[in-house]
């Protein structure tokens, strides 16, 4: 019976680490960096010459060939095919043998396994290196954007108890556009025509999401929407924003500690920063913590057409983050901080991935004000149990700016406008 890939590698790594590093040595000893047909030679020679060859039938022979040849071949390994497939959005290493990708919105897991935790973890400050990071078992988690944009998360065993853990998420080099959303039905072309009349025109929009649900896709969307001649300021925590039809632009990126604990630049202090560099909006990738604090300022403060996004299960759910964050590292009372919020945010858009993998806009909200005891919420789009996007026939209450840019007729409803009142339940 045939046994898989995975299996072999964890029967035979002892063996295989041996040849790779035979190999290994000879490739640095060479004049000349080996073709890839030659190091598939000698990966052949090395095999063939050791007593594993006597061990092994035909298939594990082919496979380990083969396991050999793309360990050498390429900078990152067994991941480098990973890597290069354009299909594959997301890789995710669960200790050394499950090894998981997401391609084509479908979760799957890889017939493939590194020979041991050490090997998994030499591959993950390989990523570090590459960005200059350190991670050691006194600063285990390296979290970074490689040279490719990938982004990369990194923990060691000392605090995974699975084994090291490797997650890396790729992002398309050219940023995604609405048209496309719209065509793969993430939400109703009506819908992306309002969200590009309230962003041309300046409301502060702030996107809400679970993990991988499209949040920062949505936002590099919305912002095709900001005129070129505008100023604007992108700070995130690994750059991830591609927006190339504004010149007049500064991309600033959080920079962790290092390994004693000196250097860290932190979102907050991004956040303080930009509001020195004359900005007309600022975008803030995703708010965590308590830089939520510096995020409702600036957008409180005249820099309309600020945009954010943040983990949430709902709208509603979202409202309870920001101040949860908020008055972690405030003593203003509850009624100062849910005043601030609803005087700052315009509009949520609160993104879902269901079960299938489709990403898709659940509902959107204008946020029109606090009324001493809750929020008041104006449903403008809701999802049906389809998951399809429908108008709520709710027209948008604060239209100053909508008609000040020229959109007098849009928004308008067609049921007159409800505004609901948000429930905490």
């Amino acid at each position: 019976m045939k046994v898989s890939r995975a299996e072999t590698v964890r029967k035979y790594g002892d063996e295989i680490d041996s040849i790779v590093r035979t190999v290994r040595k000879w490739m640095t000893e060479n004049d000349r960096p080996p073709s890839d047909d030659e190091i598939l030679t000698k990966c052949e020679d090395e095999f063939f010459g050791s007593e594993i060859s006597l061990t092994t039938n035909s298939h594990e022979t082919v496979m380990l060939i083969d396991s050999l040849r793309r360990r050498l071949g390429g900078r990152y390994g067994i991941l480098t095919e990973l890597l290069d497939d354009p299909l594959i959005n997301e890789i995710m290493v669960n200790g050394p043998d499950r090894i998981y990708v997401e391609r084509e919105k479908a979760l799957m897991r890889v017939d493939d396994a590194f020979t041991s935790c050490v090997e998994l973890e030499e591959m993950i400050r390989m990523f570090a290196s590459d960005v200059h990071r350190e991670i050691n078992e006194a600063n285990p988690i390296v979290d970074a954007r490689l040279p490719s944009g990938f982004r990369v998360n990194g923990v060691l065993r000392n605090i995974a108890l699975n084994g090291p853990i490797l997650t890396i998420r790729k992002f398309r080099e050219k940023e995604i556009e609405m048209d496309e959303l719209v065509g793969c039905a993430s939400l109703s072309g009506e819908c992306a025509e309002d969200l590009a009349a309230l962003v041309r025109s300046g409301y502060n929009v702030f996107i809400s999401g679970g993990t991988s649900s499209g949040k920062t896709t949505f936002l590099n969307a919305l912002t095709a929407y900001i005129g070129p001649n505008e100023r604007v300021i992108t700070i995130e925590d690994s750059a991830e924003l591609v927006i190339s039809h504004i010149e007049n632009k500064v991309q600033m990126e959080c920079r962790a500690a290092n390994s004693i604990g000196k250097g860290e630049v932190s979102m907050t202090q991004l956040i303080r920063t930009s509001l020195r560099m004359r900005p007309d909006r600022i975008i803030v990738g995703e708010v965590r913590g308590k830089e939520v604090i510096d995020m409702i300022q600036a957008m409180n403060t005249g820099h309309d057409g600020s945009m954010s996004t943040g983990h949430g299960n709902s709208i509603k759910g979202m409202l309870n983050r920001l101040e949860t964050m908020y008055l972690t590292d405030s003593q203003v009372s509850v009624d100062s901080v849910r005043n601030q919020i609803a005087n700052a945010i315009d509009i949520f858009v609160h993104l879902r991935r269901d079960a299938k993998g489709r990403r898709f806009v659940e509902e959107v909200a204008e946020m029109t004000g606090y009324d001493g005891t809750d929020y008041k919420l104006n449903y403008l789009y809701k999802a049906g149990e389809d998951g399809m996007l429908a108008s709520t026939g709710n027209g948008l209450r604060d239209r100053e700016r909508l008609i000040r840019c020229g959109y007098d007729s849009m928004m308008t409803g067609t049921e007159g406008t409800q505004v609901m009142t948000y429930d905490r339940t």
